[in-house]
């Protein structure tokens, strides 16, 4: 069921005030990517635990396995079941077209990423783009999120050292990011610090004196992405110098298969699988609820 213009708008007036709110009271509101209902149910229920706002993503590909309007719905009936602050993030959408469907379909959080589809696409491709989305999300206000390059790495288990030599090249700089954030207009810059998509066989590096540099530099919010494999005292930092969204996807990803793989070899016999998921999502709750605690999040939630 779709959402009046005036719901819509509403909704993303909350998102705007919860982004200040997060800036003034020095915490990070956790985006948590889901890939089913399970998953999804997990961060309802550790949002509702913790009283904390969260984010609910979703990138290209849960979109086209779930669809944008069911996606909005389902967590809106979580959203109410629950009784949670609760939003939903296109995040990493590689195109113009997908952002306008899921800001018409009332997601409060849009991020144009045209680099994921296309790593060497040109900055005045990714500076059009995003301009686009910019103008075209003034209608219900939603909250747009770019930035000017490719973000390396990807929501899997890596076995691959990370080259933090080759990675520094990605590196986000004062600089760039004014001009990126003045030319575009956008709401949210994402920063590259060390931060990177994935799991890696050690803990990621951020560089939190550069994060403070940027942080100086621009007005708007600031998030990061790439926040799994990550020493949980980065986030704790990085929100009290003023990041205020965090993306979260590999950690639960890993707790979701190999929970599940331990909760199918353990009941060989049971094919109701409804019945073997509610340890599978209180394992993913449990990673989420670590994520929101570090980010200072809980007790923050205005419902």
């Amino acid at each position: 069921m779709g959402l009046s213009i005036r719901e819509i708008r509403d909704r993303t007036t909350r998102a705007r005030h919860l982004m200040q709110r997060s800036r003034q009271q020095h915490f990070a509101v956790g985006a948590f990517n889901i890939d089913n209902q399970e998953t999804l149910i997990a961060v309802a229920r550790a949002a509702q635990k913790l009283n904390s706002p969260v984010l609910v993503e979703v990138s290209d590909g849960e979109v086209k396995a779930m669809g944008v309007d069911n996606i909005r719905d389902m967590v809106d009936n979580y959203r109410l079941q629950y009784g949670v602050e609760m939003y939903v993030n296109l995040d990493h959408s590689p195109t113009v077209d997908d952002c306008k469907r899921a800001i018409d379909a009332g997601f409060e959080f849009i991020h144009i990423d045209v680099s994921q589809a296309n790593h060497d696409a040109t900055l005045d491709e990714i500076i059009a783009a995003t301009k686009e989305v910019v103008e075209y999300a003034k209608f219900t206000g939603a909250l747009v999120e770019s930035e000017p390059h490719y973000f390396g790495g990807s929501s899997n288990l890596h076995t691959e050292a990370i080259d933090y030599e080759e990675i520094k090249k990605t590196f986000s700089t004062p600089e760039s990011a004014k001009s990126f954030v003045d030319t575009t207009g956008i709401d949210t810059f994402a920063a590259a610090i060390g931060n990177l998509h994935g799991k890696y066989p050690v803990p990621k590096i951020l560089d939190l004196d550069l994060l403070a540099r940027i942080r100086e530099s621009i007005d708007c919010q600031i998030s990061l992405h790439g926040g799994s494999g990550t020493e949980l005292h980065y986030f704790e930092d990085a929100a009290k110098i003023g990041v205020s969204k965090i993306n979260i996807n590999s950690d639960m990803r890993y707790s979701f298969r190999t929970t599940l793989e331990k909760v199918l070899a353990d009941n060989p016999d049971e094919y109701a699988v409804v019945k073997l998921m509610p340890t599978v999502y209180e394992a993913v709750q449990a990673v989420i609820e670590e994520k929101i605690n570090a980010f200072g999040s809980a007790g923050k939630a205005v419902l």
